[in-house]
């Protein structure tokens, strides 16, 4: 690891202020000499430093990020932000990609902020229609009968965060004032690169090429039309959704989102363990992530996978708080936009990454 008197030399040390530091990345890999990157430090002075800490990334975290960006065959951002020193190290990460059940995590913290207002309980009861179901993975679909299922506000946001439930999470979605309204507490909250779409159903059918129709509810009839579609239509509407995705998030603004959520800017005290709880509880992605963890360090996450076309995936993402046995917290986002790698190979970046930030602090 560079003393700061080499940092120095090097170009990587921008001065001693408060300011986060951000580090931007390329596409092409470099060595560390010549990697683009702005470095700020955020020690006060006469604080002693902690040992197993630093106010700028490591040489070596930096270069993790950068080989793993580059090695990477598909369009990937990532971004490592510490929560507790304010620097950010990223591998494309102000580019928007799709976030597809990333999303959640935004209905989770709006539906949080109007528990905080007063204006709804988790006990509040619910009624879930078969007007109400969405597409692709709703497990709370065959709880639906021809009455309705009858749940609670806070059931439903156990089954969006912990299982990523498509219908609990549009039925709260809509609860709390449709798209526009998380689209208003994003900025309102300082949320930047961040943009939430038009909802489950909306997303998935545009995403095809179509326009969804009320009596798809439930998934058959949606499956049936896109299976009905040209190739080359899908091909046509899928590459449109990928160079502007209507639920466009850059990595970066991702782990803004996720460290002001952390820092309890967000939501109150007990909301904000309430929904980090849920998020630690998660059942999806196991192997994403999660598998770089190592003894003592805990995640609370959220993943997103987006629909295949051929060989060609979308939306493969894992984002969350990963936080080290003595504490100290960082917010991790990897999100795959594209790639025609195999599974395996995306959840191992995932894992890397997730073991790059363990192995710089120390393990």
């Amino acid at each position: 690891m560079p003393s700061e008197l080499l940092c120095r030399r090097l170009g990587l040390v921008a001065g001693l202020s408060a300011l986060a530091a951000c580090v931007p990345a390329g596409r092409q890999p470099a060595s560390p000499a010549s990697v683009p990157i702005t470095v700020q430090t955020t020690t006060p002075a006469r604080t002693p430093p902690r040992p197993a800490r630093r106010a700028q990334p490591s040489a070596d975290l930096l270069n993790a990020v950068q080989a793993l960006g580059a090695r990477f065959q598909g369009a990937a951002g990532i971004s490592v932000r510490d929560i507790d020193e304010g620097w950010v190290v990223a591998w494309e990460g102000d580019t928007p990609r799709p976030q597809e059940s990333v999303s959640k995590l935004w209905v989770a913290i709006a539906v949080m902020d109007a528990v905080d207002r007063g204006r709804l309980s988790l006990a509040d009861p619910v009624t879930v229609t078969r007007s109400d179901l969405t597409v692709f993975h709703q497990p709370i679909r065959t709880l639906v009968g021809a009455d309705g299922y009858r749940t609670t506000i806070g059931e439903l946001l156990r089954g969006a965060m912990t299982r990523s439930d498509n219908t609990c999470n549009d039925v709260l979605l809509w609860r709390v004032g449709g798209p526009a309204a998380i689209n208003r507490m994003l900025a309102d909250k300082g949320i930047a690169g961040v943009t939430f779409g038009p909802g489950e159903r909306q997303l998935q059918a545009r995403t095809t090429g179509l326009e969804w129709r009320p009596e798809w509810a439930g998934g058959w009839g949606f499956l049936q039309a896109r299976a009905a579609m040209r190739y080359e239509a899908r091909d046509k509407a899928l590459r449109r959704y990928l160079a502007d995705p209507i639920d466009g998030a850059s990595a970066n603004g991702v782990t803004l989102g996720l460290s002001l959520l952390a820092q309890g800017k967000l939501l109150g005290a007990r909301s904000t363990a309430s929904l980090l709880t849920l998020m630690r509880s998660s059942k999806t992605g196991p192997l994403r992530l999660k598998s770089g963890l190592r003894p003592g360090w805990t995640l609370a996450h959220k993943t997103g996978t987006g629909q295949d076309l051929g060989s060609l995936s979308t939306g493969y993402n894992d984002v969350g708080l990963l936080v080290a046995p003595d504490g100290h917290r960082y917010a991790v986002a990897v999100m795959i936009a594209s790639t025609r790698q195999p599974i395996p190979v995306r959840m191992r970046l995932m894992g890397d990454v997730t073991r790059a930030v363990v192995a710089a602090a120390g393990g």
